[in-house]
């Protein structure tokens, strides 16, 4: 666990506590992965929103032999059909398994419930959350790339549980361009920011976020959608990460999808332990950086010293 003595009561109570939960489970065991493209209500949105969903269960079922991967698209996407999925979740997943939903299509707010269009009837934020709530995954993201989707995360939110929004809030309703970013940032190595072949939930954000931001500037439109994120399980959504308050620290170690060498180690069971302990020393370097302010200046950079000739040891090893 990432909590030396040293920082002890200087660390401020909320940080505490996530870092105890983000670390108190050992190595994760796999992934389980949930895509649904809800209704389309027209032939171009339909086609979009299961093109998006099939380009997703192709990535994440090539990308590693711990993957657990279910996606629902058409008729398929409704309400019944997703249920018997996260239920089954439940019974399967264990603490260390890390849980991911993405949602894709149109979503509705009507000044108090969010809900996510389904074949059928369609869910609520609320029923989703308690869906949710039942699988054991000790690390949850929940990404929403509906319209409306920024009125789901008072629901959503839940410590633990990253919850990231193509929209700031339920007001905003038009189609979302989202979606097709989130993906793309998937296939492209240059979300990768630390070039570490490892898409991080953050990096996906930002790089998707980013790419929102550009079509809009491109389209010479205002923007109808401003995404968002909250991961701290008790704070508001906010844009960017951000060491204060804790946001930003669960999606920067949260990872949603290896590339190249390392997601041919994570598959390599000679390599796989070596993987692990680089991927848990990426996250130990992250956490110290939100500790940054609460530590010894002298500890700080000891341990982070420290971490980082660990990491090139194990890369090293890696490489052989």
């Amino acid at each position: 666990m990432v909590a030396p003595a040293q920082v002890g009561g200087r660390v401020k109570n909320w940080l505490w506590a996530l870092l105890v939960l983000l670390f108190a489970v050992p190595t994760r065991a796999g992934t389980y992965y949930v895509t649904v493209a809800g209704l389309g209500g027209e032939p171009d949105y339909e086609q979009r929103f299961t093109g998006l969903a099939k380009d997703l269960d192709k990535l994440f079922k090539a990308s590693s032999t711990e993957a657990h991967v279910y996606t629902l698209m058409g008729a398929d996407s409704n309400r019944a059909h997703m249920t018997d999925i996260l239920n089954t979740i439940a019974r399967e997943a264990k603490p260390e398994d890390d849980f991911v939903l993405i949602l894709i299509g149109h979503g509705t707010y009507d000044g108090v419930q969010y809900k996510f269009n389904l074949a059928g009837p369609d869910i609520s934020a609320e029923e989703l959350a308690s869906l949710c709530n039942h699988i054991p995954s000790k690390r949850q993201l929940i990404v929403n790339t509906t319209s409306s989707s920024g009125g789901s995360i008072p629901a959503l939110q839940k410590p633990g549980r990253a919850v990231i929004t193509a929209t700031k809030s339920g007001t905003e309703k038009n189609a979302t361009v989202f979606a097709r970013y989130w993906v793309e940032a998937l296939q492209d190595p240059t979300a990768d920011m630390d070039k570490n072949e490892v898409i991080t939930a953050l990096e996906a954000f930002q790089y998707a976020d980013r790419k929102t931001a550009e079509f809009y500037d491109s389209q010479k439109r205002l923007a109808t959608e401003h995404p968002n994120f909250e991961d701290t399980g008790k704070g508001q959504p906010v844009r960017a990460a951000a060491t204060d308050t804790g946001e930003g620290l669960l999606l920067s170690t949260f990872t949603v999808l290896r590339m190249g060498a390392a997601q041919q180690a994570a598959n390599d069971p000679a390599k796989r332990e070596l993987m692990a302990k680089k991927e848990e020393l990426e996250q130990k370097i992250d956490v110290l950086k939100y500790q940054k302010a609460a530590m010894d200046p002298g500890d700080y950079k000891t341990q982070l010293t420290q971490a980082l000739v660990d990491l090139a040891r194990v890369q090293e090893d890696l490489d052989k």
